[in-house]
């Protein structure tokens, strides 16, 4: 997308525009056991993806983000692939030689780390630099769990953003096991993902509870009603999510992804599954100009970036 701004003053608005960075995850589970999970990436601008592949055995530097730092160094225990973001080595998005699936969701306004310090500099992992190291630690949902309270987590500056970046992150295994983990104020939470489903803001159990304003929908039409004495029949086809939130917004999305992913039809194979997760995210394709804001007289219009789906079984 063509702007009168230069690249970085663009990056540096959309990060701090609340519209921006409308993504959309959803877990598919194929009857031949495999864990589908699938992504759509929303910004404002290109995002510079590339296929990043990072073999077992690579010395990884930390803290690279910020020229002025310098941070210690680990080496891959597992090969990574994914899709980076301004053309950085970092992967926001991506799975590892034993089906490991990771994806970094935008969290703006409730993302809070650690602060870098001398003490902490060498051991300190960034916010945007943990699918990388995640990815190449470890190979299931439990390992990331018992790791991620020792970890020291911090928020690295970004002179592409002028801010460090503000994410939530969705992990899932080859298993089927998947969790949601939010560094607040409030710490460290990790959340099973109970409903195969994550959004953005606000905090993933705050999601949770807010499904129950729509306990009434189901998959199923529904038949006539009678109204007093008048008899009320439906239209047509899909009465049965009547009401279901079509906006852009987060809680919005969360509602109709959990409903889609939920209902949709089992596939028998992965190759299946994965062909169901992409027409399944088609629903929340954001093209240009439906959703807009104006900063400093330039117009921004998030949108559809990229959409992935991860094989964790055949990897």
């Amino acid at each position: 997308m063509r702007s009168r701004l230069n690249t970085t003053m663009v990056v540096v608005l959309c990060f701090l525009c609340p519209s921006v960075f409308a993504c959309t995850g959803i877990i598919l589970r194929a009857l031949d056991g495999t864990a589908v999970p699938a992504r759509t990436m929303e910004f404002s601008f290109d995002v510079h993806s590339n296929i990043l592949v990072v073999p077992a055995g690579t010395k990884i530097e930390k803290l690279i983000m910020d020229e002025n730092l310098t941070g210690g160094t680990y080496v891959t225990k597992y090969g990574v692939v994914g899709a980076n973001a301004l053309d950085k080595p970092i992967v926001v998005d991506g799975i590892n030689e034993e089906g490991l699936y990771f994806g970094a969701f935008y969290f703006n306004g409730l993302a809070e780390y650690e602060k870098i310090t001398p003490a902490n500099r060498v051991k300190a992992i960034s916010s945007e630099e943990l699918g990388t190291y995640i990815l190449s630690q470890f190979a299931t949902v439990d390992e990331v769990k018992s790791a991620l309270p020792n970890l020291t987590i911090v928020g690295t500056w970004i002179k592409e953003i002028d801010s460090f970046a503000p994410f939530h992150y969705a992990i899932t295994d080859r298993s089927g096991e998947s969790i949601v983990v939010e560094i607040t104020a409030d710490g460290l939470k990790i959340f099973d993902n109970t409903v195969n489903v994550v959004t953005n803001n606000p905090t993933f159990d705050w999601h949770l509870t807010n499904l129950n304003n729509y306990v009434g929908l189901t998959a199923e039409n529904r038949g006539p009603q009678i109204v007093g004495r008048h008899k009320v029949m439906p239209f047509g086809e899909g009465t049965g999510l009547f009401g279901l939130p079509g906006d852009h917004s987060s809680p919005s999305r969360f509602v109709r992804a959990t409903a889609f992913a939920n209902s949709v039809l089992p596939s028998e194979t992965a190759e299946d599954a994965v062909f169901s997760a992409f027409h399944l995210l088609n629903h929340f394709d954001i093209p240009k100009g439906s959703i807009r804001e104006k900063v400093q007289d330039e117009l921004f219009t998030d949108y559809t970036v990229w959409t992935s789906v991860a094989d964790t079984k055949n990897r």
